[in-house]
């Protein structure tokens, strides 16, 4: 005989299934805890939170012996070895080893987000990730490293942390064969491989590798300044320009020389007196003609004599620009191009881009060399081979680097 739930006519096969579907009505709850009086609606809900006191784990896993609470975990566990993805998304058809995971999935579709954040009122979908982010707003970190005991506020962040420590790097770049210690990491590498860009700028459409290095940018767009000096209130877009700032004021030059003691505030400052100051004996190779100089001002002079034979090079690598690179003040007047210097007309850029350097002394970067000498965030991004700490700017990384001095092997 079935028996009919009088409030939402579900119907059960037993008495005793329909007592407990009531108590979901009723929030009648009469199992309680004798430890910690929590309570339950049913006997079987009490006997398996029992086990958290007692640390009773009767489920083990066949596989690996990992231990369980309840048969369901194990089940669920027991996923990760089969690879079975049992629940479907009817919209995308992503397939997910858990019916809970496919649900919070599932909002990324209908944009649902349930949990607001009390304090800045940012919604997320699911609860878990409301509880980690409104440790941004506590300061709490409950997770501590336990060789240096730094604290982070994520689980997963501190794994990846320890990996810093055993050198574990278990992402690995099937293009070069580069290893990270995080997959997130390996994604952007593998961008540097395929030069994609991601991230838009809504604004003036230019594309960013990292949504990091999109977000930088948009602030020359909102001239947001985020980052304010302590001492003179000057205030920056990124958090790395303001440390080199505040070097300003202590005077603190981290950088030495090995040779002469010298210090200096920033790493390629450093690298440039290096190579101006104790490389006496360096030669400098014409990337032409292989042509060798003693000083690097000789070679620059001497690529003037490539110049006249139609050859615009970098003043930086000497390599030979290929592409024309614009000037604002370039003048395309009809069919010619009119140098800005002495109004002198010329048929194609190219042709005027010579002749600036040639006759002006103008001097012009490859791309490679711009990119490494920028000041602002290139867009492409830079990874460090050591701990992978990313950057926006070559320089940044070059002076990250420097820590790294003392204990990489040499």
């Amino acid at each position: 005989m079935s028996r009919k739930c009088d409030v939402c006519k579900k119907v059960f096969s037993t008495k005793g299934d329909l007592l407990k579907h009531e108590r979901t009505h009723t929030g009648d709850k009469p199992y309680e805890c004798d430890v910690c009086n929590r309570r339950f609606s049913q006997s079987s809900h009490l006997a398996t939170h029992k086990r958290t006191h007692t640390g009773d784990k009767p489920y083990e896993c066949d596989v690996c012996n990992k231990r369980f609470l309840h048969s369901g975990n194990l089940a669920t566990h027991k996923r990760t070895h089969t690879g079975d993805k049992p629940y479907e998304c009817d919209v995308c058809n992503k397939r997910f080893s858990r019916s809970d995971v496919l649900a919070i999935h599932k909002r990324t579709h209908t944009g649902e987000k349930l949990y607001e954040c009390d304090i800045c009122n940012k919604r997320f979908f699911h609860s878990g990730s409301l509880a980690i982010h409104n440790r941004t707003h506590t300061g709490n970190k409950p997770y501590e490293c336990d060789v240096c005991n730094n604290r982070f506020s994520h689980s997963s962040t501190l794994v990846i942390h320890k990996r810093t420590h055993t050198g574990d790097k278990p992402y690995k770049c099937d293009v070069c064969n580069k290893r990270f210690s995080d997959s997130s990491t390996l994604t952007k590498h593998k961008r540097t491989h395929t030069g994609d860009r991601p991230y838009e700028c809504d604004l003036c459409k230019k594309r960013f590798s990292h949504s990091g290095h999109l977000t930088t940018h948009k602030r020359t767009h909102t001239g947001d300044r985020p980052y304010e000096c302590d001492v003179c209130k000057k205030r920056f877009f990124h958090s790395s320009h303001l440390t080199r700032h505040k070097r300003t004021h202590t005077r603190d030059k981290p950088y030495q020389c090995d040779v002469c003691n010298k210090r200096f505030s920033e790493s390629h400052k450093l690298t440039r007196h290096k190579t101006s100051a104790h490389k006496r004996n360096q030669s400098f190779g014409c990337g032409i003609c292989k042509k060798t100089f003693a000083k690097r001002q000789s070679l620059r002079r001497h690529w003037r004599s490539h110049w006249r034979d139609g050859l615009l090079l970098c003043h930086t690598c000497g390599k030979e620009i290929i592409e024309g690179q614009g000037h604002a003040n370039e003048i395309l007047s009809e069919d010619h191009f009119v140098c800005d210097k002495c109004n002198k007309q010329f048929p194609d850029i190219e042709s005027l881009y010579q002749h600036k350097a040639e006759d002006h002394g103008t001097s012009y970067q490859c791309d490679v060399c711009k990119e490494l000498e920028a000041r602002e965030a290139t867009g492409i991004g830079y990874i460090c081979c050591v701990c992978n700490a990313e950057f926006e700017i070559a320089t940044e990384l070059e002076d990250h680097m420097s820590m790294h001095d003392n204990v990489l092997p040499h």
